[in-house]
């Protein structure tokens, strides 16, 4: 790509570690390709690959496979993620070595990158909230995070005003701000096309509007890290500036790799930024700024919980999990959802306050003579191991993704699928054949011939 309008250039002169000619030059060479692996699923993916210094499960790839047609994909091994975005790791474990019991809120998610790192660094008495606003991006985030599993990761679909009915609830908060999207023109060409510095002036606005609505929500001494995937000032130091004008804040400060080619940026007011530029790190464009609130917050008392117990559904969903006396089980229109019991008085408090569209692990309804799983069971790290699996070669497993009827040889009864040993989802074997469970909107939808192995 050399086709970077002079304007845009322009606005960049001021940028801390801006260098024209090399920052050109990178731009006319392929976007870097890089996944996460999953800490529990992802064991022997992609071996061989160059690992990201910054995150310990982030790879670096040759080449861009077909995501799509990879069934370890599906069974969430791993996540497609920009490794410029996976440096929240190291800032989250800079700040916080050991996250055990923390409230996390990732405000602006989807499609669910940051979430499911977060998910995977929080030990399972933290809870991590992902929201998104827009109900079709909500629908891919919730989506990506039943892939990933972990019972502690639940999503709401809020405006961030929402969010100030629970003060000093978070004790780290993540905003990904929509932004101008600079940062991702050598992936995204109709980034470029978009882009203009009026955009940029309306993308700050509304990044004030978004940290000035969720503030309230973050506990005094809480966390906030900030990001864009821009370049532009406006919208990264700039912002830095506007916070530090009208809100109580104090910087904080990560350690860098002199090899990482992380350039470090600081305001006027003394706050701390850390930008990405593809000429010197390797990934794309991203700005990223940690500050901590040093203004009292009021103190959010959690309900008591009220522990449900239903002995009609009890043995079927038990045996579902693999510690099921970890759980207590809420239900929703014959729909029952189990929550971690640590959790139970966050429910009670969620589900008041805002539109939880995942709490805990779905796990099916009954029906008259059986019990019915959902999906996020099959999916789940929680779900109980000695549930009878069928494994698939990458045909099947292609084949099933497509929601087609995958017939093999089984005595009656629920099974799971699986792909290299990870599961894809359920069947109902009725002896001579099979009925796919996979949900609908999760069918693979392009042509998969000549792919199969």
């Amino acid at each position: 790509m050399n086709n970077l309008p002079e304007h845009f250039l322009d606005s960049l002169q001021s940028a801390t570690g801006f260098s024209r000619e090399a920052f050109v030059q990178a731009h006319a060479q392929a976007a870097v390709t890089s996944v996460r692996l999953h800490p529990v699923k992802g064991a022997g993916v992609f071996p061989g690959a160059d690992p990201v210094g910054w995150c310990p499960q982030g790879r670096y790839l040759d080449k861009r496979p077909l995501f799509t047609l990879d069934p370890l994909f599906h069974a969430g091994a791993y996540y497609v993620q920009e490794a410029s975005s996976m440096f929240l790791h190291h800032v989250v474990r800079s700040l916080v070595p050991e996250p055990e019991g923390l409230r996390v809120l990732d405000l602006c998610a989807a499609p669910g990158g940051k979430s499911t790192l977060l998910a995977s660094l929080l030990d399972e008495a933290s809870l991590l909230v992902s929201n998104e606003v827009i109900r079709s991006r909500a629908s891919v985030l919730e989506e990506n995070a039943v892939r990933w599993g972990y019972s502690n990761h639940w999503v709401t679909g809020n405006d961030p005003r929402d969010f100030s009915r629970l003060p000093g609830y978070f004790d780290l908060m993540v905003v990904d701000a929509p932004c101008s999207g600079s940062g991702l023109f050598r992936k995204d060409e109709h980034a470029l096309e978009e882009w203009s510095e009026a955009n940029v002036h309306l993308c700050s606005m509304r990044q004030q509007r978004i940290l000035a609505d969720a503030w309230p929500a973050l506990k005094e001494n809480g966390w906030l890290v900030y990001a864009t995937c821009s370049y532009s000032v406006e919208e990264d130091e700039a912002i830095l500036e506007w916070m530090s004008a009208n809100f109580a804040v104090r910087s904080a400060e990560v350690p860098l790799e002199e090899d990482w080619g992380v350039v470090t940026s600081h305001t006027r007011s003394g706050l701390t930024g850390y930008r990405f530029y593809p000429d010197q790190a390797k990934g794309e464009g991203l700005f990223m700024a940690v500050v901590q609130k040093g203004e009292p917050a009021t103190v959010l008392r959690l309900p008591r919980q009220q522990l449900q117990r239903e002995p009609r559904v009890q043995l079927a969903w038990q045996s579902l999990l693999a510690h099921p006396d970890r759980f207590t089980v809420r239900s929703h229109k014959d729909l029952y959802t189990a929550i971690l019991q640590q959790h139970a008085s966050d429910y009670e408090l969620l589900s008041k306050s805002l539109y939880l569209r995942k709490a805990g692990v779905v796990l099916g309804s009954p029906a008259a003579k059986e019990w019915l799983p959902a999906h996020d069971v099959a999916l789940s790290i929680d779900r109980a191991q000695d549930i009878g699996q069928l494994e698939l070669n990458k045909e099947q497993a292609l084949k099933y993704l497509k929601k087609e009827d995958v017939d093999m040889p089984t005595e009656k009864g629920w099974k799971l699928v699986s792909y290299q040993g990870l599961s894809l989802g359920w069947i109902k074997s009725l002896g001579n054949r099979s009925n796919n469970y996979l949900p609908k909107s999760w069918r693979i939808r392009m042509d998969v011939s000549g792919y199969e192995d």
